[in-house]
C-alpha cells in the first residue's frame, strides 16, 4: 500500500480540527457568568498573577532556549568542526543542522503555546465553576471544570499533531526509505525544543506553586489556625496562581514532550529497521522492504491522529454524563476513549496488512497506562491513606514514616507493569513494538490531560468560593469536585511517569540505533567499564536533581513564610478580617524563587549528556541514560505517591475522621502534606523532564560522539596487523579484513603499488564512513576511531573522520589508463 501526500496531510489537518474543538469549548466556557464584585476581583488576581509569571518565565526561557538552539546548530553543523572542538562523524549529521534547528524552535513554539492556551482557559473556567456550583449545582460545576481541562488536553494533542505532522509531510513524506530515515533524525529537534520548554513550565511552575503552598499552609493552618484558602492569608492567591502555572501549564508541557518524543523516536526505530531490511517481517502481505518501512514510519502518527478522535468522543461522553458521580463520569469517558482507540488501532493495522504483532504492543501500551493509573489511585486514595491518617494520632514522625513507606511500596507494581509492557511489546515487534507501546499509552492524551487539568480548575474554584464567602453548600460541591480532582491529579502524575519512562526508553533505543549506524561495532554491554560508569552517573543525576529541586522549594518557601508572617504582624486587623492582605508581594516572591533556582536543573539536564558523551563517549552515555531512566522512574513514583498519600490523608482527617480539623492528628497530617508538596508537584515531576531532556539531547548529538572516551582518541595509529594488497581489479570491491573491535582498534591496511597500469586512487568504506585517498602506495589505519591516512611515500599522515572497526573494503576509483 502506497502512502500519498494527502495521507500525510491528514495528520496536521486533524490537529487543526482539534484546535477548533478546543476553541469551541472555550467559547462555551465564556458564555457562563464570570461574576462581579469580590468574586471577579479574586478571579482577576489569580488570572493576572498566572499570566505575569508565564510572561516572566517566557522571557527568561527564551534566553536559555536560544542558547541551546545555537548549540544544537553548532554541534550538528560545521561550526565546532571548523573550530577543531569535534570531528565530523559523517556528512549526514553535519547537513542535518538547519532542519534540526528549525524543528527545535517549532517544538518549543508548539509546547509553549499549548501550555499558555491551556492555562489561560483554566483561569477563566475556575471562577465560572465556582459560580455554577453556587447557582446551578454539581453537574454544571463538573461540566465547566472539565471543559476548562479539555481545552488543555485538546490543545496539547492538536499542536503535537500539527507540529510533527507538518514536519513529517515537509521533510520525510514520500522520500525513499534510506533518505527518509536520515530525515527522520532531522525532526528529532522538535522533541528537543518541547523538552526545553517543559523544563521551564514544569520545573519552574512546580517551584512557584509549592513555595506558595508550603508558605500558606504552614503559617495559615498551623501557626494562625485559619482555614485553607482563607482570604486573610496573603499566600492564598499565590497558591491558586501556582495551581495553574504548575499543574496545568506544567503538566501539559510534561506530557507534550513525552507525546512528541515517543512518536519521533518510533519513527527513527522504524527507519532503522527499514534500512536493515527487517521491516517487511511485520506484514502479512507481499510487500517490499521499502514499502514496509514507509508504513511503519507513518504508523505512530496515524495512531495519535486516531487517538485524538477517540479523545473527542470521550470528552463528549463526560460532558453528557456530568450529572452522575464525578469520579464515575470521568472514568467512563477515559475508558471509552481507550477502548475505542484499541479497536481503531486494530482496524488500521489490518487495513495496512500488518500482523497482529504490530497491534499487540498497542493493546499492551494502552492497558498498561490504565493499570498504572489505577495503581496510583489505590496508593493515593485507598486504604494506605487511612493507615497514614490513623498513624497521625501519635504525631508527625509516624505520619512521615508511614507516608514514605507507602511511597516506597508504590514503586513496585508500576515497575512490574512497565517491565510487562517492555517484555510483551518487545517479543511481538522487537524495539519497534516498545516504541509503539509508548505511543499508544499517550495516544488519547486529549482526554487524559483534560481529566488531569480538571483537578486544578476544581481546586481553584473551591478557593474562590471560600475567599468570596459563597456559603457552605457551594463549598461542599467544590470540595467534592476538588476531592475527585486530587485523585485524578495523582492518577495523572502516575500516568505521566509511566509515559515519560517509556518515551525516554524509546529515545534511548533511538540513540543506540543511531550510534550503531555510525559505528557498526557500537554496543552497550554490562562487561564494559564505560557502560557501568555511565549507569552510576545516571543514577546519581536523578538524586542530584531531586536535591536541587527540593532545596529550591525550601529556599523559596522560607522567603514566603517570612513575608506572610510579616504581613500578619505588621498589617493591623488582618487576622481579625478588618484589613486586606497584599498578595502581590507573595506572587512576586514565588516568581523570584522559581526563576533564580530554575537554572541549575536546566543546566544539569542539558549538560550531563554533553559532558558524559564528550569525555567518556557514546557507550558511557548509553549507560547513563539507562541508569537515569531506572532511578528517575523509581524516584518519581516514590515522590508522587508519597506526596499524594500525605495530601489525601490530611483531607481524610478534615472529613471528620480522627478528630477532624484543628485536632492534633490534623496538625500532624498538615506537616506531612507540606513535606509531600514538593515531592509530588516539583521534584517528582521534574524527573520526567530530566530523563526526556537527556534522552532526546543524546539522540541529537549522537552523530558527533565517539564510542569511547576522549583519552583514547590517539594522534598516531599503531600498526598491530598489516595486510598487503598487491593488486585489485578496477571497480572490484575487496574485503580486506574483518576483526572484532578490540583487535581492529590498532589495525593498519597497507597497499603497495600494483603492476602497471594502476588505478590513480583508492577508496575505503565502512558503514556510512567513506574517504577518498590519494595515489598509491597508501597506508590506512583504524586506531581507536581516529584513523590516519598517508598518501604516497614520504607524505605525512592526516586525521580522517572517526571510523569504527569492523569490516573494511577498498577498491580503486579510477580504471587503468
Amino acid at each position: 500500500m502506497e502512502l500519498g501526500i494527502w495521507t500525510f496531510l491528514l495528520v496536521p489537518l486533524m490537529g487543526v480540527v482539534g484546535l477548533l474543538a478546543a476553541g469551541w469549548i472555550y467559547r462555551g466556557i465564556l458564555q457562563w457568568d464570570g461574576g462581579t464584585g469580590l468574586v471577579a476581583d479574586i478571579a482577576s488576581q489569580i488570572h493576572r498573577g498566572a499570566m505575569a509569571f508565564m510572561w516572566r518565565e517566557l522571557r527568561v526561557g527564551l534566553i536559555f532556549l536560544f542558547i541551546v538552539g545555537i548549540l544544537v546548530f553548532l554541534v550538528l553543523d560545521r561550526g565546532l568542526v571548523l573550530l577543531g572542538v569535534i570531528e565530523a562523524a559523517n556528512e549526514e549529521a553535519v547537513s542535518a543542522a538547519p532542519v534540526t534547528t528549525i524543528a527545535y524552535f517549532a517544538g518549543a513554539i508548539c509546547s509553549g503555546l499549548a501550555g499558555w492556551i491551556g492555562m489561560y482557559a483554566a483561569t477563566k473556567a475556575n471562577v465560572r465553576t465556582a459560580l455554577a456550583a453556587r447557582d446551578k449545582g454539581a453537574a454544571a460545576a463538573l461540566s465547566l471544570a472539565f471543559a476548562g481541562g479539555s481545552v488543555m488536553g485538546l490543545t496539547v494533542a492538536s499542536l503535537g499533531l500539527i507540529g510533527i505532522g507538518g514536519l513529517y509531510m515537509a521533510f520525510i513524506g514520500t522520500a525513499p526509505v534510506a533518505e527518509a530515515g536520515q530525515r527522520g533524525y532531522q525532526i528529532e529537534g522538535f522533541a528537543m525544543g518541547a523538552s526545553i520548554v517543559a523544563l521551564f513550565y514544569r520545573v519552574g511552575g512546580g517551584i512557584f506553586t509549592k513555595a506558595a503552598d508550603v508558605g500558606a499552609d504552614l503559617v495559615g493552618k498551623v501557626e494562625a489556625g485559619i482555614p485553607e484558602d482563607d482570604p486573610r492569608n496573603p499566600g492564598v492567591i499565590a497558591d491558586n496562581v501556582g495551581d495553574n502555572v504548575g499543574d496545568v501549564a506544567g503538566m501539559g508541557s510534561d506530557l507534550f514532550e513525552s507525546y512528541c518524543g515517543s512518536q519521533i523516536a518510533t519513527v527513527i526505530i522504524a527507519a532503522t529497521m527499514a534500512m536493515a531490511g527487517t521491516a517487511a517481517v511485520l506484514f502479512n502481505t507481499d510487500i517490499t522492504n521499502e514499502q514496509a518501512g514507509a508504513l511503519l514510519m507513518f504508523l505512530p502518527l496515524a495512531m495519535t491522529t486516531v487517538g485524538l478522535v477517540c479523545s473527542l468522543i470521550g470528552i463528549s461522553i463526560v460532558r453528557y454524563v456530568s450529572g452522575m458521580d464525578p469520579a464515575r463520569a470521568l472514568r467512563v469517558g477515559t475508558l471509552t476513549a481507550a477502548g475505542l482507540f484499541i479497536l481503531a488501532a486494530l482496524a488500521i493495522t489490518q487495513l495496512l496488512g500488518m500482523t497482529l504483532n504490530v497491534w499487540g504492543p498497542v493493546l499492551i501500551g494502552s492497558v498498561g497506562g490504565v493499570l498504572i493509573g489505577l495503581i496510583t489511585e489505590y496508593y493515593t486514595g485507598g486504604p494506605p491513606i487511612r493507615m497514614i491518617g490513623r498513624s497521625a494520632r501519635t504525631g508527625v514522625a509516624t505520619v512521615i514514616i508511614n507516608g514514605f513507606a507507602v511511597g516506597l511500596q508504590s514503586v513496585a507494581v508500576p515497575i512490574l507493569v512497565i517491565v510487562g509492557i517492555l517484555a510483551g511489546s518487545f517479543v511481538m515487534a522487537d524495539w519497534y513494538g516498545v516504541g509503539l507501546a509508548a505511543v499508544s499509552m499517550l495516544a488519547t492524551i486529549g482526554i487524559t490531560m483534560a481529566i488531569d487539568a480538571y483537578g486544578p480548575v476544581a481546586d481553584n474554584a473551591g478557593g474562590i468560593a471560600e475567599m468570596s464567602e459563597m456559603g457552605p453548600e457551594t463549598r461542599r460541591i467544590t470540595d467534592r469536585l476538588d476531592s475527585v480532582g486530587n485523585t485524578t491529579a495523582a492518577i495523572g502524575k502516575g500516568f505521566a511517569i509511566g509515559a515519560a519512562g517509556l518515551a525516554a526508553l524509546t529515545m534511548t533505543l533511538a540513540f543506540i540505533g543511531k550510534m550503531t549506524e555510525w559505528y557498526p561495532d557500537f554496543s552497550v554491554s554490562l562487561d564494559s567499564n564505560l557502560v557501568l560508569a555511565g549507569a552510576f552517573l545516571g543514577g546519581m543525576t536523578a538524586f542530584l536533581n531531586g536535591s536541587i529541586t527540593m532545596r529550591a522549594v525550601g529556599h523559596a518557601a522560607f522567603d514566603m513564610i517570612e513575608e506572610i508572617r510579616r504581613q500578619f504582624r505588621e498589617i493591623p486587623g488582618l487576622l481579625e478580617g478588618k484589613a486586606k492582605p497584599h498578595p502581590e508581594r507573595c506572587v512576586e516572591i514565588a516568581a523570584d524563587g522559581a526563576m533564580k533556582r530554575l537554572i541549575w536543573p536546566s543546566l544539569l539536564a542539558v549538560g550531563m549528556p554533553i559532558g558524559v558523551g564528550v569525555i567518556l563517549g557514546g557507550e558511557a552515555l548509553a549507560g547513563m541514560l539507562v541508569g537515569a531512566l531506572i532511578s528517575c522512574v523509581a524516584l518519581a513514583l516514590l515522590m508522587a505517591n508519597s506526596g499524594g498519600a500525605w495530601d489525601n490523608a490530611k483531607k481524610w482527617i478534615e472529613e471528620g475522621n480522627e478528630g477532624g480539623k484543628h485536632s492534633e492528628a490534623h496538625a500532624a497530617t498538615v506537616v506531612g502534606d507540606t513535606v509531600g508538596d514538593p515531592f509530588k508537584d516539583t521534584s517528582g515531576p521534574s524527573m520526567n523532564i530530566l530523563i526526556n531532556v537527556m534522552a532526546i539531547w543524546s539522540v541529537v548529538i549522537a552523530g558527533q560522539l565517539s564510542p569511547g572516551p576522549i583519552w583514547d582518541q590517539r594522534t598516531e595509529a599503531p600498526t598491530v596487523t598489516e595486510t598487503q594488497i598487491e593488486h585489485v581489479e578496477p571497480q572490484e570491491a575487496t574485503s580486506l579484513i574483518e576483526l572484532p573491535p578490540a583487535e581492529a582498534a590498532g589495525l593498519s591496511f597497507h597497499a603497495t603499488p600494483a603492476p602497471a597500469p594502476a588505478p590513480a586512487s583508492w577508496q575505503v568504506r565502512s558503514g556510512h564512513q567513506e574517504r577518498l585517498i590519494g595515489e598509491q602506495p597508501f597506508v590506512f589505519s583504524a586506531a581507536a576511531n581516529a584513523p590516519m591516512l598517508g598518501s604516497g611515500a614520504g607524505h605525512g599522515a592526516t586525521t580522517a573522520p572517526r571510523i569504527s572497526s569492523g569490516q573494511w573494503r577498498a577498491w580503486p576509483t579510477q580504471a587503468p589508463m
